[in-house]
């Protein structure tokens, strides 16, 4: 994923793109009259669009991805890469991807598994790909590029209008929302082939949509989110083709699944709902207050409860967003895996790999936003127990 700094970038050079046109997004063919209306071709930079697409065509690559189990220093390992070889992390993703020449793929994939065993580190579906398709977006001329993103910006925040529900769910602040288009666009100038006669503005509408959905797959495990997902199109069809919403049988009908798989499909979206409507992880958690009963006058079980109370009111309270930090550090975003770690294998009854499975994620993902949730916790257990 791009970096916030180069997003930054796009926002220092003056604004020499056209007059924004909200049928740039739309896909839909240009008809014969609307070619005869000849409608100019946007300039960037002082180039036109298809110019500048023309200076850092895309080109093909062989990539290795691979997680690990814990973060290796990317400065020592790019020093033990070749010359030429690039190497991105998606942090939230936790996935190392190693960028070479055609036909390397085989090679940097035993050299990053020798590598990463000489460092005693595990890695994880290292696998190599051949003849992906991408180019950096720092390989356009600034001018170019900057202006390009602050239109695109603009366009995209605007179609976005109707999905803007879903984006507040996880990133509920306007500046965070504008950070996140950002990196959405240059993402899809990284991975736009201008040779497939398709305007960047089409394909970057297509990918829009994905992108959106992958905010909660990457939030909370892409097995929930698509579960979701597919309940609530499965509900919004049969309300539609019958005026009322389905009994469970129904729905396990139309779906077609057992009622004992919708069940448990069910428990899954349920505890997803629950972990997005937690006030406190949206900084609120300090702000409540719990009554305890003297404890000289209830029985044990009692107290046993509003212990438990205060302990997993701790445990939400260490998931909450760090107001100190940056908004670009992992801190400044609500832990929620750590949360669900936690909370589901303390109480909830579940091993952290019935946890991975119905979640979607790895073990090692889940290790680490527990381990930031139990430094936060000890914290707050301190101040509990003074």
């Amino acid at each position: 994923m791009p970096q916030h700094t180069t997003t930054a970038d796009t926002t220092t050079t003056a604004d020499t793109a056209t007059t924004v046109d909200s049928t740039l997004l739309d896909s839909t063919p240009v008809t014969d009259d609307e070619r005869g209306r000849g409608r100019e071709p946007l300039v960037f930079g002082g180039l036109p669009e298809a110019e500048g697409w023309a200076l850092a065509p895309i080109t093909p690559r062989d990539r290795v991805h691979f997680r690990t189990d814990r973060e290796i220093s990317l400065a020592d390992f790019r020093a033990a890469l070749p010359a030429g070889v690039e190497v991105s992390y998606d942090e939230g993703e936790g996935l190392y991807r190693v960028d070479g020449r055609p036909g390397t793929g085989e090679a940097l994939a035993t050299l990053v598994r020798n590598w990463c065993a000489g460092e005693g580190i595990a890695t994880v579906g290292l696998r190599p790909e051949a003849g992906v398709r991408r180019r950096a977006p720092r390989d356009l001329p600034p001018a170019f590029l900057a202006d390009l993103c602050r239109h695109y910006c603009r366009v995209s925040l605007k179609r976005l209008q109707r999905n803007m529900s879903t984006i507040r769910l996880h990133l509920p602040d306007n500046d965070d929302i504008d950070q996140q288009v950002a990196e959405w666009v240059l993402k899809a100038v990284s991975t736009y082939d201008e040779t497939k006669s398709v305007p960047f503005g089409a394909y970057l509408a297509t990918q829009l949509s994905k992108w959106v959905h992958d905010l909660g797959r990457n939030a909370y495990g892409r097995t929930a989110a698509d579960t979701e997902n597919k309940q609530q199109k499965a509900v919004a069809a049969f309300t539609a083709e019958h005026q009322r919403r389905p009994s469970e049988k129904e729905l396990a009908a139309y779906m077609g699944q057992s009622v004992a798989t919708l069940r448990r499909n069910s428990q899954t979206v349920a505890t997803l709902t629950g972990l997005r409507n937690l006030q406190s992880l949206d900084g609120g958690a300090d702000a409540v207050e719990f009554v305890l009963p003297d404890s000289s006058e209830v029985p044990d079980e009692i107290m046993g409860e509003a212990e438990q109370t205060l302990l997993s009111h701790a445990l939400t309270a260490a998931c909450a967003p760090d107001p100190t930090a940056r908004r670009d550090q992992r801190a400044a975003q609500p832990n929620v895996l750590g949360w669900a770690t936690w909370y589901l294998t303390t109480w909830g009854g579940k091993t952290k790999t019935q946890l991975s499975a119905d979640l979607g994620t790895s073990v090692r993902n889940m290790n680490v936003h527990a381990d930031r949730a139990e430094k936060a916790l000890k914290t707050r257990l301190t101040e509990l127990g003074g």
